[in-house]
């Protein structure tokens, strides 16, 4: 049975409520990304990149789940975590991932770890995320 917190943010991503998924995380979250060498770092930085992800993502739908513990990367503490399957399109391109979520004593959202397939969609998702990231004003443009 998978986390409570995994379960809300399921719901919340999948009604598309940013305000509702900032919630679940803690101050400090860390979000690492495929399309980013760098961690996404803090609640403000994170939920910048979801407001990009919920509009970037076409068909976005979580197709599993898995319950567990695992060591953090932040603090290699052993947490409650947590992996959510889902699969999506980002420009043309059939995106298959996993979303994987550890949660902090009071269950808040502390670490989360994006991986995706096949290297075609990482490159397109890539592109489409840092293009919205641009637009939003939250990573210079290249130059």
């Amino acid at each position: 049975m998978i986390h409570p917190t995994a379960a809300r943010f399921r719901a919340l991503v999948e009604q598309r409520d940013l305000d509702g998924i900032g919630e679940l995380f803690t101050p400090d979250v860390r979000l690492y990304s495929p399309v980013k060498f760098t961690p996404f770092d803090g609640r403000p930085a994170v939920l910048g990149l979801f407001g990009v992800l919920l509009r970037t993502f076409e068909d976005f739908r979580y197709v599993g789940e898995y319950a567990g513990r695992a060591r953090t990367s932040v603090d290699d503490t052993e947490a409650a975590s947590d992996v959510l399957l889902f699969r999506t399109t980002a420009n043309g391109k059939e995106v298959h991932g996993i979303d994987l979520l550890h949660f902090d004593e009071e269950g808040r959202i502390k670490e989360f770890t994006v991986m995706v397939r096949p290297q075609s969609a990482v490159q397109a998702l890539g592109q489409a995320v840092y293009a919205g990231l641009v637009a939003d004003g939250l990573v210079p443009a290249a130059g």
